[in-house]
């Protein structure tokens, strides 16, 4: 039994995130997060005042992404429904991610750079989700061309090592994913 049917609790909030990936031409993807968070009950501020269920958050972040290597070539910000007025004066503060590599090391340069005090705490998880989805966007992008996908299937394979158990440098799937890069490189030449 699903602890959802033990609790057989009320919805009180929701947070969504969705994150859509466009073909844009010459190796380049545009990643597109959005982040809502809804309030579905009735609440009650601190000083008293009684809000009914609203979006409390709506964010959207747009990334230009350049492969093979994945670098961010641009980046826009948008917040649509934020809970304070104050928290728009974050949305330049996401200008160092441009220029990044979303590789080994991105999770720890983009809190350095931009989380705690230096930026907004959902804005940050909305782009660390959107890492790995342009990842998996830019294989999409690449697979819609045989000869694309067998010429940088090696390069781009180094995305998935240590990323999970599936893909640890010891498992039995990435040894085959690696017989199989080798099968592939030595009928090519």
């Amino acid at each position: 039994m699903s602890l959802l049917t033990k609790v057989k609790g009320t919805k009180i909030h929701n947070r969504g995130i969705e994150i859509t990936t466009y073909d844009a031409g010459d190796l380049r993807i545009l990643v597109e997060g959005r982040l809502q968070d809804k309030r579905l009950v009735e609440t009650h501020h601190f000083s008293g005042e009684t809000l009914a269920p609203h979006t409390y958050h709506h964010m959207i972040l747009r990334m230009l992404v350049k492969g093979p290597v994945l670098t961010i070539e641009d980046l826009e910000v948008e917040m649509p429904t934020a809970p304070r007025e104050t928290c728009i004066e974050t949305l330049a503060m996401m200008a160092p991610i441009k220029g990044m590599r979303i590789a080994s090391g991105f999770t720890s340069r983009v809190k350095e750079l931009v989380g705690g005090p230096r930026g907004c705490a959902h804005m940050v998880s909305l782009l660390l989700t959107m890492a790995p989805a342009a990842v998996q966007g830019f294989w999409s992008h690449l697979a819609q061309d045989p000869a694309k996908t067998k010429a940088l299937a090696p390069r781009l394979s180094q995305y998935l090592i240590d990323t999970c158990w599936v893909w640890r440098q010891d498992s039995p799937d990435l040894k085959r994913h690696r017989q199989e890069l080798n099968q592939h490189t030595d009928t090519q030449t």
